[in-house]
């Protein structure tokens, strides 16, 4: 039998080498995530008052040839522009990843949910069988009811026989 030439279908391939660079997008998205959450605290806040202020002021009160950014700001509007524009993206890649997150969240609790609502279905039909099987079981105070009334009977019993011995003596 002759031999094949070429790749076999037993070995896999040696992996393509990648014309476009690879990213993991979790890892960008992670990414995200801080730069959002950052975004959203007063700190942040806080430092964009600060260099907005300083820049204004320095803007301002510099020595002409030290001004970078005259009077209507120019170059402020696009910086914040830019930041805005960076940030938007940014806050929606990190609601859809939370969306995602929370999706998943409700699954696992729906299905923790429906397991224990099975759960509680099986226990009640098994104390439901039970209760029926104590039914049939001699509980202590039916015992005790049974034996009462057979001592009743037994006493009836001996005061009926009594009661004839002496009707028999006295004839």
């Amino acid at each position: 039998m002759a031999e094949r030439e070429g790749p076999r279908l037993d070995v896999p391939r040696a992996p393509r080498r990648a014309l476009l660079p690879s990213y993991d997008p979790e890892m960008f998205g992670r990414f995200s995530e801080r730069i959002a959450r950052f975004l959203g605290t007063g700190r942040f806040l806080l430092w964009m008052t600060i260099v907005i202020v300083v820049w204004i002021g320095w803007n301002i009160l510099a020595p002409q040839g030290w001004k970078f950014d005259e009077y209507p700001f120019i170059f402020l509007t696009l910086a914040l522009s830019l930041q805005a524009s960076y940030a938007a993206p940014l806050i929606l890649l990190a609601q859809n990843r939370q969306d995602d997150r929370d999706r998943v969240n409700l699954e696992q609790d729906r299905s923790r949910n429906e397991r224990s609502i099975a759960d509680t279905e099986f226990l009640t039909r098994e104390i439901a069988a039970l209760r029926m099987g104590l039914g049939e079981v001699a509980t202590r105070d039916w015992i005790r009811s049974e034996l009462a009334e057979l001592l009743k009977e037994l006493g009836e019993r001996e005061q009926g026989g009594t009661a004839a011995q002496d009707s028999d003596q006295d004839r």
